[in-house]
C-alpha cells in the first residue's frame, strides 16, 4: 500500500536561499512523525514545503498516492493537509465558534467533537479571537485544522512559549488525536522528551538534510545521538 504522505529528494527554500537538500520521508496512513532539530536546521521550512508556501527547486510531494507538487497551498488543503503554524494564524475578529465553522468540511471532526477535545474553547465558544489566552489561541488553530477534516495533520511547535499547565494539556489532547484517533501526524518540537512519547518514529534534521531517522521509542534511547545532534544532556525515557 502507498504511503500516505511521501517527500522524494525534495530541495526548497525562498527566493535564492536554499535550505533543504535531499529531503525524502514517508508516512503511513494513522502514524505519526517528530520532526527535531536545533533551531535553524529547516524544521519549519520542511512543514512549509509539505503545505506549498516555499520555493521547491526539486523533488515531489505525493498524498495519498496523488502527487501534488504543482497544488497551491489551498489546493492541498482541500486535499487533505491540515497545518498548524508557529504564528496560529487564527482569525481574531471572529468568535471561537466562526474561526471553526470558516473553514469546516463534512467529516467525523464536528464541531461538538472538537469541542469536546478542547473543553477551553467550549467555554469560550462566543469570545473573540483576541480575547483567548495564547494557550487557547493554540487549541483553536489546532481545532480550526481538524475541522478540514484532513488526512494529515502538521503541527509546527504547538508546545512553544505556553505555561506548563497548557503544555500538559495540549500534549494529553496530541495524545488522543494520534493514538486514539489514529490520525496522521508530523510534530515539529524542540524538546524531544515532549514528542517522542506520542509519536511512532522521528527525523533529526541538521543543516537542512535529515541527519538520524528511528522509531521514536528507540531515539528515546539513543542518549549519544541526542546529545550530538541536539544538544540534549540527559537521557530521555520514553514513556
Amino acid at each position: 500500500m502507498a504511503d500516505l504522505l511521501a517527500l522524494e529528494d525534495i530541495s526548497a527554500g525562498y527566493g535564492e536561499a536554499l535550505i533543504l537538500s535531499n529531503i525524502s520521508l514517508s508516512l503511513g496512513e494513522g502514524k505519526s512523525l517528530a520532526l527535531l532539530g536545533r533551531n535553524g536546521t529547516g524544521k519549519t521550512t520542511l512543514i512549509n514545503t509539505i503545505i506549498g508556501l516555499t520555493r521547491r527547486r526539486a523533488g515531489t510531494v505525493s498524498l495519498g498516492g496523488r502527487d501534488i507538487t504543482r497544488l497551491r497551498a489551498d489546493q492541498r488543503a482541500l486535499a487533505g493537509i491540515g497545518w498548524v503554524p508557529q504564528e496560529r494564524n487564527i482569525f481574531k475578529s471572529l468568535t471561537v465558534d466562526e474561526n471553526i465553522t470558516a473553514v469546516q468540511t463534512k467529516g467525523p471532526w464536528t464541531l461538538e467533537r472538537i469541542f469536546a477535545m478542547f473543553p477551553r474553547l467550549s467555554e469560550r465558544r462566543r469570545n473573540m479571537g483576541n480575547q483567548l489566552s495564547g494557550g487557547e489561541q493554540q487549541m483553536l488553530a489546532i481545532g480550526r485544522a481538524l475541522a478540514l477534516n484532513p488526512r494529515v495533520l502538521l503541527l509546527d511547535e504547538p508546545t512553544e512559549g505556553l505555561a506548563p499547565i497548557i503544555v500538559d494539556e495540549l500534549l494529553n489532547a496530541l495524545r488522543k488525536i494520534v493514538r486514539e484517533e489514529g490520525l496522521a501526524a508530523i510534530i515539529v518540537e524542540q524538546s524531544p522528551r515532549k514528542i517522542l512519547p506520542l509519536t511512532d518514529s522521528a527525523i533529526i534534521l541538521d543543516r537542512g538534510m535529515v541527519a538520524h531517522q528511528a522509531p521514536s521509542a528507540e531515539l528515546a534511547q539513543d542518549a549519544a545521538t541526542l546529545s550530538t545532534l541536539l544538544g540534549v544532556a540527559e537521557r530521555t525515557a520514553a514513556h
